[in-house]
């Protein structure tokens, strides 16, 4: 599995893909929402803000529409449920630039006991089975 430092995993709504249960898994894993959708799964292949016409940049936030509502919307699900807040992500891509947000990241969610990288998705590391908590 590629580490949480590669630029290309994180998508243009802020998602940290190597964070994703999908991008983790052993059978069927997703390659990260910025490779080719051929022979992927249709809630990738469909998702409205990555396949978004008015997106002209690399990130979200770089629309004049910035955060539109079906970014709200994922934002609010990913706040409530996984501590996690993809505008959150984005702004600190736009205030510190990518690579302190990559270094940040590579902190937040590797294991303190093992250093495996973290789930989003999940409250146990996928390393050593020990509780985290992501915010």
């Amino acid at each position: 599995m590629e580490s949480s430092t590669g630029q290309t995993l994180i998508a243009p709504c802020g998602m940290n893909c190597s964070l994703c249960m999908v991008y983790q898994r052993k059978r069927n894993s997703c390659p990260g929402c910025r490779h080719p959708v051929e022979g992927q799964p249709v809630s990738r292949s469909a998702c409205k803000i990555k396949t978004c016409d008015k997106l002209l940049s690399e990130f979200c936030s770089g629309c004049n529409d910035f955060p539109c509502r079906n970014l709200q919307q994922l934002d609010k699900r990913y706040q409530l449920k996984y501590h996690m807040s993809m505008i959150g992500n984005l702004e600190t891509i736009r205030e510190n630039g990518i690579g302190k947000f990559l270094e940040s990241e590579k902190v937040r969610w590797n294991c303190t006991n093992c250093g495996a990288t973290l789930c989003v998705h999940k409250a146990v590391c996928p390393g050593c089975s020990a509780k985290h908590h992501s915010d």
